[in-house]
């Protein structure tokens, strides 16, 4: 996972403390955390304890001092976040005022169903803004009973790259990458998984280069937009699959010979292709594309949207990603058909 600065995202995602999609909320101070009961040592030969599926002290009402948001509200949003992992429980312990007029802070408890009782929960604590759908926690994310909900009408409307797979936009995967990020070139065959498995859905490639650490990624997605302009989604994807390919000779002196050539794999007219990349109109088409992602807060590539929801692509388990993809489908009201069988395991024969 690339940031849009410096380094490689190692946010931490379906673990414990875990993120609200894409980035983790922040942990409580240690002095928040509720501490476990002493417990007398088993009698040898005995059995351990069983796992508690609700491991919290009880609330106390004097911690809910905010007006807004609603304890409803929040709990929507965590079943909106975490709803897809059956084995997660969640406890709302508070939403208090702050010095700040309309920011609330709130606390959630965190556990796994298979967490042992004398265990110590997990708590997390986020801010949440006076607009009613934001909350600040290590950034600012969507927040409501249905938080994803308004960055999906944004990309519907505005997420205009080469797309591939089913034309509705109901199950709509918006994936923003840049041509010379490594991370970005690993995500490719999980993608490839995706239009596979889900032929319902929308696929979009959208072009985020991340042009301060990134000398040739602005130029690539400059002939990746004319490659779609000029001979469709179809020699697009082509020559994403050819760029990726020789990522390593996307260098200032062999950029030009690369990107040509991978239009050309791709069917096209490289000269064409070449003149059209340094027009005004396909730098503001660029850059469209990356106020898009600016504007719903893509901060690292790649990154998937799922209707919405943001995803950090490349650091989710295949199984798991699926998981949260039929669950937002879910969420969002869509009947998915079955996924495609595994493909039979080949014969040692």
């Amino acid at each position: 996972m690339q940031f849009r600065i410096t380094m490689c995202n190692t946010v931490q995602v379906l673990g414990l403390a875990v993120c609200l999609t894409p980035f983790a909320l922040s942990q409580a101070s240690p002095q928040d955390a509720p501490q476990p009961l002493p417990t007398a040592p088993a009698a040898p030969g005995a059995p351990a304890p069983a796992p508690n599926a609700n491991p919290f002290p009880p609330s106390d009402p004097r911690d809910f001092t905010a007006d807004s948001p609603t304890k409803q509200t929040v709990d929507d949003f965590l079943k909106a976040s975490w709803g897809f992992d059956a084995n997660r429980v969640w406890q709302i312990q508070a939403i208090e005022k702050t010095p700040v007029a309309g920011v609330s802070r709130i606390v959630v408890l965190v556990a796994e169903k298979n967490t042992p009782k004398q265990q110590q929960v997990q708590p997390l604590v986020f801010f949440s803004l006076p607009d009613g759908k934001h909350i600040i926690a290590d950034a600012v994310l969507p927040f409501g009973s249905h938080p994803f909900e308004e960055y999906r009408k944004l990309l519907a409307a505005q997420a205009d790259g080469p797309s591939r797979g089913a034309p509705s936009k109901e199950l709509e995967l918006v994936e923003f990458s840049d041509f010379q990020c490594p991370h970005c070139k690993d995500a490719e065959s999980t993608i490839a998984k995706l239009v596979a498995d889900y032929p319902s859905g929308h696929f979009v490639y959208q072009s985020f280069p991340l042009i301060r650490i990134h000398s040739e990624a602005f130029k690539a997605a400059s002939y990746g937009v004319c490659v779609a302009k000029l001979s469709g989604n179809d020699a697009f994807f082509k020559f994403a699959d050819a760029a990726f390919a020789t990522q390593d000779q996307l260098t200032p002196e062999a950029s030009d010979q690369t990107l040509k050539a991978a239009v050309t794999k791709a069917g096209g007219d490289p000269e064409k292709v070449a003149a059209c990349a340094v027009t005004d109109a396909t730098k503001a088409t660029v850059n469209a594309s990356l106020n898009l992602g600016d504007e719903i807060g893509v901060a690292a590539t790649p990154t998937l949207y799922v209707n919405g929801r943001g995803l950090p692509l490349g650091q989710i388990p295949y199984e798991t990603l699926r998981q949260i993809i039929d669950y937002e489908a879910q969420l969002d009201g869509i009947t998915l058909p079955p996924h495609p069988p595994a493909p039979a395991a080949p014969s040692l024969k």
